[in-house]
């Protein structure tokens, strides 16, 4: 009981001290001035007092940066995390709840010098005063973020993060080089991915530093290397995962500069998802792990075969319909495409069943009159019992009719038989028989003129036996 009003003694006196001096932690009188003043009955519980007490501290003081090293280092199976930090001259207890420590990024240890945002409180179960752990930093850790936030704004204004200055990956690359270290986990995790996704890329390494005094130039000079000579496709630039003081290589301006000035497109994978430097924002692309990099350059080959393979099938499906649809409108065209030969047997029967019907014509025509002939007789034979005159006349009649008949018979047959000549002579084939050739265009028109003929132009030549496939060489008209 002593100690616990010891302790709130000390606590007023140093709450009048931060009134008085008013500069370290930036609070005012007002905030003290605002702090409930309980009174005490004249004999309270323990728990009472260390819940008073608690309550003073957390009202008394704001969340605020304590420093100093780290001893005592416990991880209990919760999760949680307890330790002591101390200085030269005082230690205090500190607990970081599992909540805070898993979001922490790194493993505490002992001898570390920490910068920790805290509440300052009193574990009432035990009357021990405490500093309850919300964020934790290595001590300078804050100089680097400024001088990171520094540089990503200076940058920011010139351009550097500008999305139109982002270069598209290609989307087939057969180079890809990558800047590392030999010894970082990175390097293997990026090389096992592409020898899995994309076993056919080649790849050049340029093997640099990635971390210590140094390093950012090295890192620098391999990436202007590796834009000099310009035999990759794209270039990755990747390490695995630290703290910011072993990322800090990458957030300097040198890196910055060589990655916009490199002639190649250019992936980041440094450190992990929660990880950003300045070589993130400057590249083309960010991937959040070095993994993530590897598959972000590099397509899969399964990937690329499987849409090779769709794409091939698509490819033949069309090619087999369009060469269907040209098989069908040939067969159409050959339907409609007759033979000389053919034509000419044609025309023959044609000519063969007119001159039938006229024959046949001819004969009805005849025996039609005849037949009126004889009626004809026979009222004249009533008509004029003396028909020897008639007879004989009938006779003559009748013989000049059948002669008449028989002429124009021989006259038909005979124009016929000038007509079939005619048509044979009119058959290109007779022609051909002859000596002579038929040309004909691509089209299958018959070339009369050699005027109507281009240079290297296709034409089919038919002889008597077979045809011929040519290409005009030149041509030269005859008046």
């Amino acid at each position: 009981m002593a100690r616990l009003w010891r302790l709130l003694s000390a606590i007023e006196l140093t709450r009048c001290a931060l009134i008085d001096e008013n500069v370290e932690y930036g609070m005012s009188k007002e905030m003290f001035s605002g702090a409930v003043q309980t009174p005490l009955p004249p004999v309270v519980s323990v728990s009472v007092l260390n819940r008073l007490a608690r309550e003073r501290l957390e009202t008394a003081f704001p969340l605020c940066w304590v420093s100093g090293e780290v001893s005592n280092l416990t991880y209990a199976s919760s999760g949680h995390v307890y330790f002591s930090l101390k200085d030269d001259a005082a230690q205090v207890r500190c607990v970081m709840f599992r909540n805070r420590a898993q979001l922490l990024g790194w493993r505490l240890e002992n001898g570390q010098h920490l910068e920790v945002r805290t509440l300052v409180t009193l574990y009432e179960a035990r009357g021990d005063f405490q500093l309850n752990v919300e964020a934790a930093r290595k001590a300078g850790v804050g100089n680097l973020y400024e001088q990171f936030l520094r540089l990503k704004e200076k940058l920011e204004r010139e351009g550097f993060f500008d999305s139109a200055v982002k270069r598209p990956l290609p989307v087939f690359p057969r180079c890809i080089g990558i800047v590392t270290s030999l010894q970082a986990a990175a390097m293997r995790d990026v090389l096992t991915t592409l020898e899995r996704r994309a076993p056919h890329v080649h790849v050049v390494l340029y093997t640099t530093p990635v971390q210590g005094e140094g390093a950012s130039q090295q890192i620098a000079n391999a990436i202007r290397c590796a834009g000099d000579r310009r035999e990759c496709d794209v270039l990755i630039v990747c390490r695995g995962g630290g703290s910011i003081e072993d990322l800090w290589a990458f957030n300097d301006e040198a890196v910055a500069r060589a990655i916009r000035a490199c002639s190649i497109p250019v992936v980041c994978g440094v450190g992990h998802e929660t990880d950003f430097t300045i070589a993130d924002f400057a590249a083309d692309h960010r991937a959040a792990t070095p993994t993530a990099a590897a598959e972000l350059a590099a397509p899969a080959r399964d990937t690329l075969l499987d849409t090779l393979a769709a794409q091939r099938r698509q490819l033949q499906r069309q090619w087999q319909s369009a060469l269907q649809g040209r098989q069908q409108a040939l067969d159409l065209l050959a339907l409609r495409l007759v033979h000389p030969a053919e034509q000419i047997a044609r025309q023959r029967r044609q000519l063969d069943h007119l001159a039938h019907r006229l024959g046949g014509a001819l004969a009805q025509t005849c025996a039609r009159r005849r037949q009126a002939l004889g009626a004809l007789g026979q009222r004249l034979t009533v008509a004029r019992p003396q028909t020897e005159r008639a007879a004989r006349r009938l006779d003559a009649l009748a013989h000049r009719l059948d002669a008449a008949g028989h002429l124009a018979l021989d006259e038909r047959r005979a124009n016929l038989a000038r007509f079939a000549a005619a048509l044979a002579h009119l058959n290109p084939q007779a022609v051909l028989e002859r000596g002579y050739s038929l040309v004909t265009d691509e089209h299958g028109v018959i070339v009369r003129d050699s005027r109507t003929l281009e240079p290297n132009a296709r034409i089919a030549v038919c002889f008597r036996h077979g045809r011929a496939e040519a290409t005009v060489v030149a041509t030269q008209a005859i008046n």
